[in-house]
């Protein structure tokens, strides 16, 4: 959601609406609170203990300055004069190492091939006579010529194809992508463009683009159903940055990046599907 960065000052006061951390019960509105975090209308010494926990406990707005876009437009809102309010359920989210850990692990886990294959003793191929006899020779005992003690034969307890993927409940993958996004944001590694769109598709003038904005290392997210034809085409030969879909997004992959710039699109699909009371779907490996 935009808005105009005139309309919030210092001395301006929202209407703001939140529930504590921790907390499954739903907190009664504030009529009044201001955006840097301060007091609410009355002074903080006539406001009772349990009126300043309520407003303290609530989660706080979140609130980014607009990127430029790729090709920017007369009518389209300046970075000077626009910032965009982000859901803080989704991006203002506690940071969770062992949650993010979690995610990783299972993702990873899910990319192991497992198609590691040695053959036992009984699948080498070769006769089961025995070498020689049992006794009287004065060596030692041999079975056939499979033995895993021998050159040429068996192996014993060799890897076999296996599945290495792990389960993780979806409610846990979708903390970890909130995480993720919320480590951007506090990082100030985090940004939001009007839109991601590149219609003549040359490498050469994007890359400059790309230079003047000072974006390096980073990953574009968009919200459309897939990557523009012409920003594909265009960004695929330019080093260290990458444009995505944001239903094919995964943690892990979002947090290899040191820098992240969404299109207001994929802002409006993360708090649809990652907000509360909403199902988010995991991309498949």
């Amino acid at each position: 959601m935009l808005r105009n960065a005139s309309a919030l000052s210092k001395n301006t006061l929202l209407s703001l609406k939140g529930t504590a951390h921790g907390s499954r019960s739903f907190l009664s509105p504030v009529a009044r609170a201001n955006v840097a975090g301060l007091s609410t209308d009355a002074s903080s010494s006539s406001v009772e203990p349990s009126v300043q926990a309520i407003t303290s406990s609530i989660i706080k707005p979140v609130y980014v300055s607009l990127t430029p876009a790729f090709n920017q437009k007369a009518s389209e809102p300046t970075p000077d004069e626009h910032i965009v309010g982000l859901d803080p359920d989704v991006f203002n989210h506690p940071i969770r190492r062992d949650i993010l850990h979690l995610v990783v692990t299972h993702y990873r886990d899910s990319l192991r091939q497992g198609s590691a294959n040695t053959k036992t003793r009984g699948e080498v191929r070769g006769s089961g006579r025995k070498i020689r006899p049992q006794k009287g020779t004065g060596k030692a005992r041999l079975g056939d010529a499979q033995s895993p003690m021998l050159r040429g034969g068996g192996v014993a307890f060799g890897p076999k194809p296996r599945d290495f993927s792990t389960k993780l409940p979806r409610k846990v993958i979708q903390m970890g992508m909130r995480v993720a996004l919320s480590a951007k944001v506090k990082e100030q590694k985090f940004g939001v463009m009007s839109r991601l769109d590149w219609p003549n598709g040359k490498t050469k003038h994007l890359a400059q683009r790309l230079k003047f904005l000072g974006l390096k290392d980073t990953l574009f997210v968009t919200g459309e159903g897939g990557v523009p034809s012409g920003l594909e085409r265009a960004i695929r030969n330019i080093p260290l940055v990458k444009a995505v879909s944001a239903d094919s997004l995964d943690v892990y992959e979002l947090l290899q990046w040191s820098r992240v710039v969404l299109d207001c699109k994929a802002v409006e699909y993360f708090e649809r599907t990652l907000g509360k009371n909403h199902r988010y779907i995991p991309p498949t490996v």
